[in-house]
């Protein structure tokens, strides 16, 4: 399998879209709530190429809201085999990928393209080399799911999804507060239970 050689690697939220408007974005993943006007600072960036996915940073079903689905896990996927078939004509790719807050939606999506991009690297040191990225990074546990069976990890990332979890709740404990107060205590369980 070809490596992907985009040499900048950088999540964020829509509030931070205008402060990599000079970075020589090549590549853009988006993932926004399908109601949340698209963000107009693209028209900002150098030419590159963008993918938006519109879903909600949910991990159980709701009413009236879409939740992450094997679909959406699926077109991360093709958004990485594109990204190989076009990276070899770039001498310095800079791929962006951003949700709401650069937290969940966003972080769980790079790490599905890591560990889509470097499938003999270890999932610990996958989580580690997104900590490094993304020091908030607290993924979607749905979208690793998904991701996980999709790459055939056998409950690998899964589980070194619980670790980063606890990583993180022992770096921060505000995590705990935060992540319950959206609807994610099953996370925070899954990290102290590590």
């Amino acid at each position: 399998m070809k490596q992907i050689s985009i040499s900048m690697l950088t999540i964020c939220g829509i509030d931070e879209l205008p402060t990599h408007r000079s970075s020589a974005v090549s590549h853009v993943l988006s993932m926004i709530d399908p109601d949340r006007d698209d963000p107009d600072v693209f028209t900002h960036y150098s030419p590159h190429e963008r993918t938006l996915l519109r879903f909600h940073d949910i991990i159980d079903d709701k009413a009236d809201m879409i939740a992450p689905s094997p679909d959406i896990v699926e077109e991360v996927l093709r958004f990485g085999e594109a990204l190989k078939n076009t990276v070899d004509q770039r001498s310095n790719g800079h791929l962006l990928v951003h949700c709401h807050m650069g937290v969940s939606r966003s972080t769980a999506a790079m790490l599905t393209l890591m560990a889509q991009a470097q499938p003999d690297l270890d999932e610990d040191s996958l989580f580690n080399e997104l900590r490094t990225i993304r020091p908030i990074a607290w993924p979607n546990s749905r979208m690793i799911g998904y991701a996980d069976d999709l790459l055939g990890r056998d409950g690998r990332l899964v589980a070194a999804l619980h670790r980063h979890y606890r990583a993180q709740l022992d770096r921060d404990a505000s995590f705990d507060e935060w992540m319950r107060s959206l609807d994610r205590g099953r996370e925070v369980d899954q990290g102290w239970a590590v």
